[in-house]
Formats: structure tokens, sequence, C-alpha cells
């Protein structure tokens, strides 16, 4: 499953894509859309982006409890060095304080990325604050053709603006494209 980024000027484009998107099979489970007017998207019942998509929640989570459990595997080593509170601690102590410090980093990574706008959204910031939507399909494998085709046909004034094979991966790079990927007869090579 893919995730394909296109950019709509209006709300009321938006809606008329999510209308013609659903009527191609895609469901509102897997398609949302993203703009700076949150209201407009209820008052038009626009299938609307989440925390998870918005913000850098995960992201900033995983590496909290990564740089956690570096710390908490150096704390235990130098428990286990000095031993502070004798030779015979049991071992559940080392394991309580690696588990300890690497959720202390996860909420402390969440905190932060809670604070801060997605990474991949970040490209389509000066978009959205300029009132145009971001609009995320997730298409299945067998979908995606149907879904550029019916975009580029019924939608011109939507521009695919990036496509994410690796949607899952809040670490996976997403370049925006500059220009539509799609070839006068179909679409365009993969990169």
């Amino acid at each position: 499953m893919k995730c394909l980024y296109y950019t709509a000027p209006t709300l009321d484009s938006a809606r008329r894509i999510s209308d013609d998107l659903q009527a191609v099979g895609v469901q509102d489970f897997f398609l949302h859309v993203i703009a700076r007017d949150e209201a407009g998207l209820e008052q038009r019942h626009i299938p609307a982006g989440n925390y998870l998509e918005t913000l850098d929640l995960v992201r900033d989570g995983l590496i909290g409890s990564a740089i956690g459990l570096g710390a908490g595997l150096i704390g235990a080593a130098l428990l286990k060095l000095f031993a502070p509170f004798g030779p015979h601690l049991p071992n559940i102590v080392y394991f309580a304080t690696v588990a300890g410090a690497t959720l202390f980093g996860a909420w402390e990574g969440g905190l932060t990325g809670i604070a801060t706008e997605n990474k991949k959204l970040a490209k389509f910031h000066d978009d959205l604050e300029a009132g145009r939507c971001l609009i995320l399909i997730y298409a299945r494998e067998e979908q995606e053709t149907a879904v550029l085709q019916s975009m580029r046909v019924r939608h011109p004034e939507a521009q695919l603006a990036a496509i994410d094979r690796h949607f899952i991966n809040p670490f996976s790079p997403l370049m925006r494209r500059t220009e539509s990927p799609l070839l006068e007869g179909g679409l365009a090579p993969e990169d």
C-alpha cells in the first residue's frame, strides 16, 4: 500500500475528490484531508487527518525510546560494575532500570512529537498556510492505477505532490515532486 499525496486548491475541490474516490472504491478510512480550516472539513463531511499523520508523535517517540534504551543499558552496566547495593543484586533490577529508562525516553519523545509537525508534512507547510488542502490517499496496489487515472482525468486542479512507498515507516524520506509524474500514456517510470 502506498500513500499518494495530492494538493488541492480549496475545500470544495477536496469534497469533490473525496466523493469521486469513494466511487472508485477508496473508503474514508484510506482517505484523509489535511487543511488549516478544520471546521470547514467537518462542515463538508470530509475525512480529516489524524494526529498520527499530522504530528511527529511516532517518530519522536521511537527516537526517545532508543535514547532511553541506551541510557538504561549504560545505567544497568554502571550498577553491575560499581555494585552500590551489593554484589548479589537480582537481575530484575537491571531489567527494571533498562525498561524504566526506555519508557521514560518514549514518553519524553512522545511529548516532543506532540509539539512537532510531522516531518513528511513539513514539505507541504507553505501550501497549507496558503489555504490549500493536502489529500492523503492510501491506495492498495490494485487500486493505485485507478486512483491516479481518476485524479488525472476528473481533477486536473489537484496536483500529485508525492508518493510515499513506505507510509508506515516514519523515518522513510518523502521526496516532493515539482511536476506531475504522469506521462501522456500513463504512469511515470519508478524512481
